[in-house]
């Protein structure tokens, strides 16, 4: 079949001529992204050793320790089952901290979410002045480490003679001097203000930056159909920004669960336990000063804490899905014309 293998070879002879051979340009082309490529890993390096050693690995050996009654010295030969998690589950001492930590949690979310939003809408507003100033002002607490205010509050209310008292008194907001850090409520109320005031700008900012991400387009259009202002924040404003708005409380949630160097400096959980925060409680198990600490029960305080906080961040997960559907249909709305 000398057809069919004159066909075959001239198949070949295409394929064959088709490849073509890499040129010296591109040969150094390649060589120069492998180095760049091994330098980019090799300047990674560091960091995921860290990451390793002080992130991945205590999670796994926390989930080891939580099985063992062990106090951090020796080796781990106290296997003891679930009866850390059983002790856990029964000691009245965790679920009020538990219980603390929601309450601080959803005081100050219920405080900074509206409070932030109103302040960036007037910091957003193109006729305000000095915006640069304001925004710097209420940032700084941010950039304070959270202990120092934590010790510079306690200075502020912490005993009778305190300087809030000395104002309030001075004022005749106040006939008696006000334990504030003595008493229970109180003591609560000014740590939830505290808390409050350091993360206001943080959020200030999230509001700003998802104000500033509004396509101006829809605004022009509806200045054009003479929508006001409170018509235009009412129904663009604020539709747009409910999937910022759900980020925001995500992570407002988030670290409002897990604050520890407030409590630790202001407080230090007290009076008689009334602002320990679940963070705290595990702090006091894992470095006790009045015994051996409890490095297993703090472990298994810290692994059933750590995935109630992974339902919660499910849950608002969920919750920045659906606000970002219902922007699409907002958009879609919107796209056809109309406040």
């Amino acid at each position: 079949m000398p057809g069919l293998s004159s066909g075959k070879g001239e198949a070949a002879m295409s394929v064959q001529t088709s490849v073509k051979p890499l040129t010296a340009t591109a040969v150094v082309k390649t060589k120069r992204e492998r180095i760049r490529y091994m330098w980019a890993y090799l300047f990674l390096l560091p960091q995921l050793l860290f990451f390793i050693v002080f992130t991945i690995y205590p999670i796994i050996m926390s989930y080891v320790y939580a099985f063992f009654d062990w106090s951090g010295f020796g080796p781990l030969t106290n296997f003891v089952r679930l009866e850390n998690f059983t002790k856990l589950i029964h000691d009245d001492k965790f679920w009020n901290a538990f219980r603390n930590s929601l309450i601080y949690m959803a005081s100050k979310t219920v405080i900074l979410m509206p409070a932030t939003l109103i302040m960036a809408l007037i910091l957003n507003q193109a006729f305000f002045k000095g915006k640069v100033i304001y925004r710097t002002v209420y940032f700084l607490p941010v950039v304070t480490t959270t202990s120092i205010v934590g010790i510079i509050m306690k200075f502020i209310f912490g005993n009778e003679n305190a300087l809030v008292n000395e104002v309030l008194i001075g004022l005749g907001l106040l006939k008696e001097p006000i334990p504030w850090l003595g008493q229970a409520g109180t003591a609560m109320g000014v740590l939830i203000l505290v808390g409050s005031w350091k993360f206001f700008g943080m959020m200030m900012v999230y509001w700003l930056a998802g104000l500033q991400s509004l396509p101006g387009d829809v605004y022009e259009a509806a200045k054009v159909d003479g929508a006001s202002y409170w018509q235009t924040l009412k129904s663009i404003t604020l539709p747009l920004l409910l999937p910022v708005a759900a980020v925001i409380l995500l992570l407002t949630v988030v670290n409002s669960m897990h604050v520890f160097d407030l409590v630790k400096t202001l407080t230090n959980g007290g009076p008689f336990f009334a602002t320990e925060t679940v963070d705290l409680y595990i702090y006091n198990y894992a470095f006790s000063t009045s015994g051996f600490p409890q490095i297993g029960y703090a472990s298994a305080a810290g692994i059933v804490f750590g995935l109630t906080m992974f339902v919660m961040t499910l849950v608002l997960g969920w919750l920045v899905k659906l606000t970002k559907d219902k922007q699409e249909a907002q958009d879609a709305r919107l796209s056809r014309g109309g406040i």
